[in-house]
């Protein structure tokens, strides 16, 4: 985003809309962060033949929009880098990850920050 040095954006700048993340199944994904952040998926987005491609989760004012693409591929993290991903936050660390495990979520072995 363009700014002025007063923190106003620029005339004709945009903002962030939503954030699109791709995976191998998109609804899966999204009833996932939605349970994880206490919230339930939108009304999914068709693909151009009508089929359920796309499924929206609201946090607050943030869009995430989890497609379908049958070809992606998840990365074998840490061994192979991260396009990107979400840091979540809880007040009870240690429930949230009890809960995220039940939800179908994976710990590696080495996490960067430790407990945190």
């Amino acid at each position: 985003m363009t700014s002025t040095t007063d923190g106003k954006r620029s005339p004709g700048a945009g903002s962030v809309a939503s954030y699109a993340i791709w995976a191998d199944d998109g609804k899966k994904l999204a009833a996932f962060y939605a349970a994880a952040l206490g919230r339930e998926p939108g009304q999914a987005y068709p693909d151009e033949d009508g089929n359920e491609a796309a499924f929206p989760v609201m946090d607050g004012h943030a869009m995430y929009v989890f497609y379908t693409a049958k070809s992606f591929q998840a990365p074998n993290w840490p061994a192979e880098e991260l396009a990107f991903h979400l840091d979540l936050a809880f007040d009870d660390v240690a429930a949230a990850e009890k809960r995220l495990l039940e939800l179908g979520a994976t710990k590696p072995d080495h996490h960067p920050g430790g407990e945190h």
